[in-house]
């Protein structure tokens, strides 16, 4: 039979579970109370690690009971000072996720999933394919890893949590909204100190809405009109850009939920100064702010990001047109650990979306 991992538990859940067990043992109620600081505060990846409990206890706990602690199959560490952990689950699974230190705060990019399935053809993390969706205990591993790293290596602790890794992350709802319960209540960490990205997901959208916690949502587009976005972003042909709009509108009307647009910048595909004003059209309505990310590079194709000057350009466009907008640094990118490189150095060759669209491309330049 297979043990209930307590870190995918709620906090109650969790309460309920370790009661009913240590009560059966014969044991008090304070022997959860004991438990509880080393899953939530002390990161301990082991029972074995629960030294105030008697060695019969913890030996009961791992019987009964499992602790989700992917292994660090590989931490690399970047020159501008962001750590990649390549994380390796019980079934195998590598999964991804990156610390980002600034001297006001330490961002932590979680992974939803093992591979992604939406195929964008600017991310080397949906070329390499989808392998399976994570656990709610798995993704919070990550979380629990890598702040004991961070805590090891003198880095601070963790100030904002994006989920910005491998996967998207409202395909995996049943296990993202549980971790993000768990992030906020056992964990400490302040809704708005969590964003949740997405290419589109508009039922997931709506279901975030809902929720009283004021999650920060992040929205991939990539592209001003249909027609590009289609092509860059295959989920535009299943939700259209329309229907996104107006689950935006309904998250925004919720209160106290910010929204940021992401827009890679590819040279020659999307940086044009009519694109700049299609897009500042279109996102305007919102009290958002625009992230422009230059393209980071993937091995085996020829795209290149947008050259700084043309940069500058397109977000003057965007701010005189009273969209705020900001240019992002690449971090980590000579480890593959920027925006759309994670799993890059595992791409054997570009998919058939990136080649049609590159062939597109030159029949218009022809």
């Amino acid at each position: 039979m297979d043990r209930t991992d307590l870190l995918g538990l709620t906090s109650d859940e969790l309460d309920t579970a370790l009661l009913h067990h240590f009560q059966a043992r014969g044991q008090g109620a304070y022997r959860v109370r004991q438990t509880r600081p080393w899953l939530y505060e002390r990161d301990a990846l082991s029972f074995d690690e629960l030294t105030d409990l008697p060695v019969r206890e913890r030996s009961a706990l791992a019987e009964a009971f499992e602790l989700c602690a992917p292994a660090a199959a590989r931490a690399e560490q970047s020159t501008d000072g962001t750590v990649k952990h390549l994380w390796r689950m019980r079934d195998g699974e590598l999964v991804e996720s990156v610390l980002i230190p600034s001297p006001e705060r330490l961002t932590f990019c979680i992974s939803s999933q093992a591979g992604c399935a939406m195929a964008c053809v600017f991310c080397a993390t949906g070329w390499s394919g989808y392998r399976r969706q994570l656990t709610a205990g798995e993704i919070v591993a990550q979380f629990r890893g890598a702040r004991r790293y961070a805590a090891e290596h003198a880095l601070g602790p963790i100030s904002n949590v994006v989920f910005m890794g491998m996967g998207e992350p409202l395909m995996n709802r049943k296990a993202l909204l549980p971790a993000l319960t768990l992030l906020n209540q056992a964990y400490g960490m302040g809704a708005r100190r969590i964003t949740v990205s997405t290419v589109g997901v508009v039922p997931g959208i709506l279901e975030l809405a809902a929720r009283p916690e004021q999650f920060r949502l992040a929205v991939s587009l990539h592209a001003p009109s249909h027609e590009l976005r289609s092509q860059l972003v295959p989920l535009e042909k299943k939700y259209p850009l329309p229907a996104l709009l107006e689950a935006l509108r309904v998250f925004e009307a919720a209160g106290g939920r910010r929204i940021t647009f992401e827009y890679v910048l590819i040279d020659g595909v999307n940086d044009a100064p009519a694109q700049a004003i299609e897009l500042a059209e279109l996102v305007r309505e919102f009290q958002a702010h625009v992230n422009l990310i230059p393209f980071n590079p993937i091995p085996g194709t020829d795209w290149r990001p947008t050259p700084v000057a043309r940069q500058r350009a397109f977000a003057e466009i965007l701010d005189t047109r009273g969209v705020p907008a900001t240019i992002r640094s690449p971090r980590g990118r000579d480890i593959a650990a920027a925006c759309g490189q994670l799993r890059a150095e595992h791409v054997a060759r570009p998919p058939k979306p990136y080649l049609v669209l590159v062939e597109l491309q030159k029949r218009k330049a022809g």
